[in-house]
């Protein structure tokens, strides 16, 4: 049995993911941290990591960037043997190389989408593009989300594009609008295009355009339960694993 504590439990993610563990015989949710109080799902709630005095082997964080800092999550669990699940977007450069350096002495497992199918187009579209790319196939990613989503490019359309451009010795150059300059589609290029509207949970397309065919690899999200079923699984899988950075192409092997 797993026992994890859940950063932000109070939130829509961290209610899917308790519903998910619920009927989950593998994995229990021993103590969950939010600001808002307690919750309905039995467990307790602490107002931050540093208060909580439940043994546990993985911490899940679907919260904000700065929760890291405000939970001191890195020594935290350091002294306490935590692994860690860290669902969260938004990283800035300085976070980014505090969670790398991190990962020299703990577990943890990142990414931009926690979906599992997310993941597998991951794996998909580097072997296309290792194929395509290399006969003149023009890639491109467009990404729809709901007009509550204040970034764009998605996190989950930019780390496509990087395993794309991971198979093209990183030669190939991001373009997020071509309205402002008129010339032609270099070869080099992956073009990123960003959709906003209504509840659309989250779409991803990518399409590799060629000469007289195209091939299109999409991922359609229908509920965000899609994301907190990938981060229990991420749980299950990093629970008690060697320090170093992991990802979700690890869980899916």
């Amino acid at each position: 049995m797993t026992r994890m504590i859940l950063l932000g439990c109070n939130g829509k993610m961290g209610r899917n993911i308790s519903e998910i563990v619920k009927d989950d015989p593998e994995i229990e949710i021993v103590a969950g941290v939010d600001k808002a109080g307690n919750n309905t799902y039995g467990y307790p709630v602490y107002s931050n990591l540093k208060a909580v005095d439940v043994p546990a082997e993985v911490v899940v964080d679907f919260t904000r960037p700065d929760a890291l800092k405000e939970n001191d999550i890195f020594n935290l669990a350091r002294e306490r043997g935590y692994a860690l699940v860290l669902c969260t977007t938004g990283y800035s450069e300085e976070d980014l190389a505090a969670i790398k350096e991190a990962s020299g002495d703990l577990a943890i497992l990142r990414s931009a989408n926690m979906s599992l199918g997310i993941n597998l187009l991951f794996k998909l579209i580097a072997e296309a593009a290792d194929i395509l790319c290399k006969e003149g196939f023009d890639p491109e990613i467009v990404e729809k989300h709901h007009n509550q989503k204040v970034d764009a490019p998605s996190g989950t359309a930019l780390a496509l594009a990087d395993a794309i451009n991971s198979v093209l010795n990183n030669e190939y150059e991001y373009k997020y609008d071509r309205h402002s300059i008129r010339e032609k589609r270099p070869v080099k290029e992956i073009g990123i295009s960003s959709v906003r509207g209504g509840n659309i949970v989250g779409e991803h397309e990518v399409i590799f355009a060629g000469t007289d065919e195209v091939i299109e690899l999409k991922h359609a999200a229908y509920s965000k339960a899609v994301f907190g079923k990938g981060a229990v699984a991420a749980a299950k899988y990093l629970a008690g694993k060697k320090p170093g950075m992991y990802d979700m192409k690890d869980v899916i092997k």
